[in-house]
């Protein structure tokens, strides 16, 4: 595998490393909100991760490399088991819609970082367009948080 090769799969690893955290931790937020309409949207928006990790995946599988791994980071089950805590504790939906908005500040910072290196042509688009999602996403959830103040 040439050095390019190892640079994209490394990026790409840990985009789909911040994909997965994000993809439970809509889940399990979502889970537990009593809104419904936020409800619904955090349980889309879950989805929409696994779907953009399986994008990235696909390249990965198109460069050779079909060992991916299925896992998120220590810092996001660090993030969601202190989320679980702070719902435990009677947090309510403003809690965990902070908890979520720490999350999206976390998947902004991975495609940011991402964006940083010298990718394809290819790759950059894929990951220019899901950073603008996200960061749709995050300005969802801060909004969503600041009304619930």
């Amino acid at each position: 595998m040439s050095k390019t090769i190892n640079e994209v799969e490394e990026t790409l690893r840990s985009v789909i490393e911040s994909l997965i955290d994000g993809q439970e931790g809509f889940q399990k937020i979502g889970d537990n909100l009593k809104d419904e309409t936020l409800k619904r949207c955090f349980l889309a928006e879950s989805l929409k991760r696994a779907q953009f990790r399986g994008d990235l995946e696909e390249v990965l599988h198109q460069e050779g490399i079909h060992d991916v791994k299925e896992k998120g980071s220590v810092s996001g089950a660090i993030h969601r088991a202190w989320g679980d805590i702070k719902t435990k504790l009677g947090g309510g939906d403003h809690t965990l819609l902070e908890t979520a908005e720490q999350g999206e500040d976390a998947a902004k910072k991975a495609y940011a970082d991402a964006m940083q290196k010298e990718l394809p042509l290819p790759i950059r688009q894929i990951l220019a367009t899901q950073a603008a999602h996200i960061q749709s996403s995050h300005d969802y959830v801060k909004a969503a948080r600041d009304s619930r103040k």
